[in-house]
């Protein structure tokens, strides 16, 4: 709460106008474009042409994705879409799996080869597992689950990884960097058990984001993400210097002073009008090199510059040259006034995250790594 009456009033006062206008675009084409959109729109073309259908040989291949509401799980919704989506355009057969759907229908229809899914008992509560079980006897079937050591109430990880046992769960991956599964004592649990955890790390989807032509960067800094209860302590420390004298646009979950928040199909608009994009993670990816966050492979395809704190596994990613970095809240305030003030040096970092991103950082990267993996075979 106190770091919400921190921020400027006029970021509330015209989101619901700047909201309105970003679901009333579309595409523009490249005449009159700046650098970073002609650029955005060279890589972008050139990975569309690359990946369409590349792996549509592997044809006994039929994926069946898990995926959250959105409002129970943003992150959820976004990763796991944005995932089928890439294999479909890698041309996999896919299907979403929705939490409302009715699980022996979509399997019987459908026919999948592979159910990916979370370890999570929300995600396992809406499978029937015995009709996996009678399937698994008639079809060459197999079970992918989320890889984690986090406590879920009282079951310990052993007791979660026996239920895998029991229930014929094939492999197990994971959206954290193979470095992390490598270091933490915890994952040698799965390798005890014969598994070897696939790291699927966190991409952009360039079906969705790129950059795109506004008139002008008018928003001083754009941040969209959620407002969660364990957030609010982070955001206090780091983000204040920012927010509370300079008009940007906050969006998300969460944020009690905003009506609706914006899909994802239409932030990169919202991106386009940002001089700064805002980006922070939760401690464990400072702590350790576990992963990036969503929200920077999604910046840096977009075009916007870049402003993020110092994550392990940052410049394992990215060069220095491609973001803004900063290891302390006074040096994430003085970056964002340097940029600023420098929008030439801005616009040159922003045109190399994008070279980067597009390079080796997509979701289609992603999603053909996994497709070879379930056709090579796991354990």
């Amino acid at each position: 709460m106190l770091f919400v009456m921190r921020i400027d009033s006029r970021t509330w006062e015209r989101h619901e106008s700047i909201l309105d206008w970003a679901h009333a675009q579309s595409d523009q084409s490249d005449s009159g474009a700046n650098n970073i959109v002609k650029r955005g729109n060279e890589l972008r073309s050139q990975v569309l042409e690359v990946f369409k259908d590349k792996c549509r040989a592997v044809s006994n291949l039929r994926i069946m994705i898990h995926v959250p509401p959105k409002h129970i799980s943003p992150g959820g919704f976004s990763l796991f879409s944005n995932l089928a989506d890439s294999i479909d355009y890698l041309g996999v057969p896919v299907k979403k799996l929705f939490w409302s759907d009715n699980f022996a229908a979509v399997l019987g229809d459908f026919s999948p080869t592979h159910l990916l899914t979370s370890d999570h008992r929300a995600y396992l509560d809406r499978i029937d597992w015995g009709r996996v079980a009678e399937y698994s006897k008639s079809h060459n079937f197999s079970v992918g689950l989320t890889a984690s050591i986090e406590p879920q109430g009282a079951l310990t990880l052993r007791d979660r990884l026996s239920w895998g046992e029991s229930h014929k769960i094939a492999f197990y991956y994971g959206f954290r960097a193979q470095e992390y599964y490598a270091e933490l004592e915890g994952y040698r649990h799965y390798s005890e058990l014969g598994y070897d955890i696939f790291s699927l790390e966190f991409g952009a989807n360039p079906l969705l984001y790129y950059p795109v032509s506004v008139p002008e960067r008018d928003l001083d800094y754009v941040f969209l993400a959620s407002s969660n209860i364990d957030k609010h302590d982070q955001y206090f420390e780091w983000l204040p210097g920012i927010v509370s004298g300079n008009a940007g646009f906050i969006d998300g979950p969460g944020w009690y002073r905003i009506k609706r928040y914006a899909p994802r199909e239409i932030h990169r608009f919202l991106y386009s009008r940002g001089k700064v994009g805002l980006n922070l993670h939760i401690n464990d990816s400072l702590k350790w090199a576990s992963e990036l966050n969503e929200r920077t492979y999604i910046l840096a395809a977009c075009g916007i510059p870049q402003l993020i704190d110092n994550p392990k596994l940052l410049f394992k990613r990215f060069s220095k040259e491609a973001v803004f970095s900063a290891s302390t809240p006074e040096e994430y305030a003085d970056l964002y006034r340097y940029i600023l003030s420098n929008p030439k040096e801005a616009e040159q970092k922003a045109l190399k995250s994008l070279e980067e991103v597009y390079s080796r950082h997509t979701t289609f990267h992603r999603a053909e790594s996994l497709i070879n993996r379930l056709w090579s075979g796991f354990r």
